[in-house]
């Protein structure tokens, strides 16, 4: 069992709530400490690299730690991604891109280092969109390519997740199933589930409860146009349907924490704010 779900006695409580930092856009390591203590907050999860334009790296992580903030986990953010379209990213994100790919794997030797320094065992990164059929030659160097990332952080005794959408979550499962590597398994995001419409997030978690690191607290609409995305909403007016969802958590035993992510809107630390008092009242 995985080692956030191994105590099965416990429930899920909102001292589990952390934030991402990138959801924040800190502007300095002072600044984002400012920003988690207004949340009342007192756990993160860390951009370890320019995750989509916010800062990250050893200074936050240090200035956090100085702060008595919590590290949950750190974000590795690949380069060159782009989210336009759902056409732009399935092009450009993760480790699918062949031009990127050496600078990738330099990036993750940098990231993990400095993760491995600020005593982070659990870093998230989106892989990128696995072809549909397995026998894709584009598949196996996807998975030699995620086999030697996670061979880097395992150096480092750090542990991969995978962020979930960009795939139906059987798919995902078979896929990782396959891999050569013991250090790899899901940050499920259900609002990604709806985002890049791959299915229900109930019924996807539920297929991935046995990879499960850790999740993240988003929401999301369904687009009415397919090929086009999905719209990113406050948590709690959604699709997400937050009490199976938390009660799912629940019957898993998951301790691990649950990272609000906010990625639109004008007013990110206030809908971070809602969303700390949603889930809350929830828990």
């Amino acid at each position: 069992m995985l080692e956030s779900m191994s105590d099965t006695t416990s429930s899920l409580h909102p001292g589990q709530l952390a934030v991402c930092t990138w959801s924040l856009q800190p502007e300095s390591p002072e600044h984002l400490v400012s920003l988690v203590r207004d949340l009342g907050l007192d756990t993160v999860q860390l951009a370890l690299n320019d995750h989509r334009g916010s800062a990250g790296g050893e200074a936050m992580g240090r200035a956090l730690l100085d702060a008595d903030i919590r590290i949950a986990s750190g974000m590795f953010g690949t380069i060159g991604e782009d989210y336009t379209t759902l056409e732009t990213i399935r092009r450009t994100g993760g480790l699918v891109p062949d031009e990127h790919w050496q600078a990738n794997l330099a990036l993750a030797r940098e990231t993990a280092a400095t993760a491995d320094k600020l005593g982070i065992r659990l870093v998230s990164l989106h892989a990128g969109f696995l072809p549909e059929d397995h026998n894709d030659p584009a598949c196996a160097v996807l998975s030699d390519r995620l086999e030697q990332v996670a061979a880097v952080f395992a150096e480092h005794d750090i542990r991969l997740a995978l962020e979930t959408g960009q795939e139906e979550a059987g798919h995902l499962d078979t896929f990782l199933a396959s891999l050569k590597a013991d250090n790899v398994g899901v940050n499920f995001d259900p609002a990604n589930m709806i985002l890049y419409a791959k299915g229900d997030p109930i019924a996807a978690l539920e297929t991935l409860l046995p990879r499960l690191y850790q999740i993240h607290i988003k929401d999301a609409i369904a687009t009415s146009e397919p090929g086009t995305w999905g719209s990113e909403v406050p948590v709690g007016e959604g699709q997400v349907d937050w009490p199976a969802f938390l009660a799912l958590l629940k019957r898993a035993g998951y301790t691990g924490a649950l990272c609000i992510e906010r990625e639109a809107g004008d007013d990110r630390p206030g809908d971070i704010r809602r969303a700390q008092e949603f889930i809350s009242n929830l828990l």
